[in-house]
């Protein structure tokens, strides 16, 4: 599995809510009846941080998931934008880990498959060694566990590869690195 190069033009279909400012931001000079409600979220298939517009009066919390595809959304009114990490408000930068945390749970299997099909990105470097910590003696295990037989989950990653017991982990920690470093030459969950 190469890291994907498609992903760019892919769009988001549901989204994490990280903050929602009822009144837009707190620079808007704007009379409140003249802003709009504001929801910064993370999507769950790319990762994708964006600013959503929000309906009117709808009641919208921390971590609910909202739909941001095509066709009907009760919640969302439109996306609005892209957003960088360094856009995200204060609140929405101190849930991101754990959203990521519960986005990776929710969508094991994905991740499960990239332990089982990930391949060499160059000679000297294996698309495992980019997950931050992921050093040779776990690769090595790794490669040596998954050619016996695929793994089936997180807890059977931890059960057959003793020096890999938080394979979670890792995972979350590429994506927050994708996230905060843009410029980031490879990006294996993320799109640019």
């Amino acid at each position: 599995m190469p890291p994907k190069t498609d992903r760019k033009d892919k769009k988001e279909v549901e989204a994490v809510v990280l903050d929602f400012l009822q009144w837009g931001y707190a620079e808007d000079k704007r009379p409140l009846n003249q802003r709009e409600p504001i929801i910064l979220a993370i999507g769950t298939d790319q990762f994708k941080l964006l600013e959503l517009i929000a309906k009117k009066d709808r009641a919208i919390n921390l971590h609910d998931k909202v739909y941001i595809g095509d066709g009907e959304r009760k919640v969302v009114e439109r996306v609005k934008r892209r957003l960088s990490y360094d856009e995200l408000t204060p609140t929405a930068k101190g849930e991101v880990e754990q959203v990521v945390d519960e986005i990776v749970a929710e969508t094991e299997a994905r991740f499960v498959e990239f332990y089982n099909t990930s391949v060499p990105v160059s000679l000297k470097m294996h698309m495992l060694n980019l997950l931050p910590g992921f050093g040779k003696k776990t690769l090595s295990d790794t490669l040596a566990e998954r050619q016996k037989k695929p793994f089936e989950s997180f807890a059977d990653i931890k059960a057959r590869v003793k020096t890999l017991q938080k394979p979670e982990r890792f995972i979350r920690e590429r994506i927050l690195l994708e996230l905060e470093n843009p410029d980031e030459k490879y990006h294996l969950f993320t799109s640019k």
